[in-house]
C-alpha cells in the first residue's frame, strides 16, 4: 500500500509549516499499518495553472501526477485562508481535474479503487468548509472517501496562535488523525481486494 500526502501550505521550505506537523500523525498511522509514504510540499514545485497533466516546459505537475496514480491513498493537507482552502490546494484539484478524463488499462477512470483524505489547519473556524470544498472535489475526480477521513485543528473564532504556538486541541486533532489512517487503509485495503470493476 502506498499513500501521497500533497502539503498545500503557503510557505516554501524549509520554514515550518503547521499543516505538515498536523498531517504527520495521519501518515504515521498509516505507516504504522504498513504503507508506504511519501510527502510533497506543493509550493516547493512549479505547478503551472491549468486543468491538464502536462502543460510542459517548466511544469513539475507531471511528477506529483506520477507520484498520485502510484499510490492507493491520498491526503491532502490545507491551511485554511479566509475560510477557505489554501491556493495551492485549489490549485492542485485545478490540476486534477484532467484525471477526470484519464482511464487505466481497463478504460477506467485513473483515480478508482483509490482513496483519499484531508487534513486541514487555521486559527479560525470553517475547517468543516474546506474539508467538504477538497472532499467533494476528490470526489468528482473519482476518489472514493471513508467516512471520518479527515482531521483538523483550530483555535476557533478570531485571530490566535498557530498549531505549533500551543498545546490546545492537539490530543484530539491526533486522535482523529488516526481514526483518519485506520479508515483510509481499511477502505483502501477492500477495494485492493474487491476493486471497482
Amino acid at each position: 500500500m502506498r499513500a501521497v500526502v500533497l502539503n498545500c501550505t503557503l510557505k516554501p521550505s524549509p520554514d515550518q509549516s503547521n499543516t505538515e506537523l498536523l498531517a504527520e500523525p495521519v501518515a504515521a498511522g498509516l505507516r504504522d499499518k504498513g504503507a508506504a509514504t511519501e510527502s510533497f510540499r506543493v509550493v516547493d514545485y512549479n505547478i503551472l495553472p491549468g486543468v491538464e497533466t502536462d502543460l510542459g516546459e517548466g511544469d513539475q505537475w507531471p511528477e506529483l501526477h506520477k507520484a498520485l496514480l502510484a499510490a492507493e491513498i491520498l491526503v491532502i493537507a490545507s491551511p485554511t485562508w479566509l475560510g477557505r482552502p489554501s491556493s495551492i490546494a485549489q490549485r492542485v484539484l485545478e490540476r486534477m481535474d484532467a484525471m477526470m478524463s484519464e482511464t487505466d488499462e481497463q478504460g477506467k477512470p485513473v483515480a478508482y479503487n483509490k482513496v483519499a483524505g484531508v487534513v486541514v489547519t487555521g486559527n479560525e473556524d470553517g475547517a468543516h468548509h474546506v474539508i467538504s470544498e477538497i472532499s467533494g472535489a476528490l470526489n468528482d475526480i473519482g476518489y472514493t472517501i471513508p467516512g471520518q477521513a479527515w482531521t483538523y485543528w483550530n483555535m476557533g473564532p478570531g485571530p490566535g496562535p498557530s498549531y505549533t504556538d500551543t498545546d490546545h486541541g492537539h490530543e484530539w486533532s491526533h486522535k482523529t488523525a488516526a481514526t483518519m489512517a485506520d479508515n483510509l487503509f481499511a477502505v483502501a485495503s477492500a477495494l485492493q481486494a474487491n476493486p471497482i470493476s
